[in-house]
């Protein structure tokens, strides 16, 4: 089970940090994921970190955004800086054990609620 929160309002430039908390034992073996659905579009990829560290980034996200993960907490991180309206969107948190293809929304059997993030300008 996924829990993810931190969402808010924020003015352009500003910074938020979401967090993605799981249940269960074996979270240092799943992969990790973020996307991001804005009304009227769909659940696009925002990131990723593997079991092991390995990170990947959507084009729109990098350098700005940084994922991380604690695996003594059982939690995976999305740290946003500059923050940008178009970054306005309910953010999911995603989990998997498969490898690759980590944009592939199929791939993740377990989802989080999702966190609403609003920017304004």
């Amino acid at each position: 089970q996924l829990q993810a929160f931190g969402g808010g309002l924020m003015q352009a430039g500003g910074s938020l940090r979401l967090s993605c908390a799981a249940s269960g034992r074996t979270f240092s073996r799943y992969n990790m994921a973020w996307f991001r659905q804005a009304p009227g579009k769909e659940r696009d990829f925002v990131g990723y970190i593997s079991w092991n560290n390995s990170t990947y980034y959507a084009d729109s996200v990098k350098g700005r955004f940084t994922i991380s993960r604690d695996n003594a907490k059982n939690t995976v991180y999305l740290q946003m800086n500059s923050l940008k309206p178009e970054d306005t969107a309910v953010y999911f948190c995603a989990a998997t054990e498969y490898t690759g293809a980590y944009h592939y929304k199929p791939l993740y059997p377990y989802w989080g609620q999702g966190t609403q993030v609003t920017v304004s300008s």
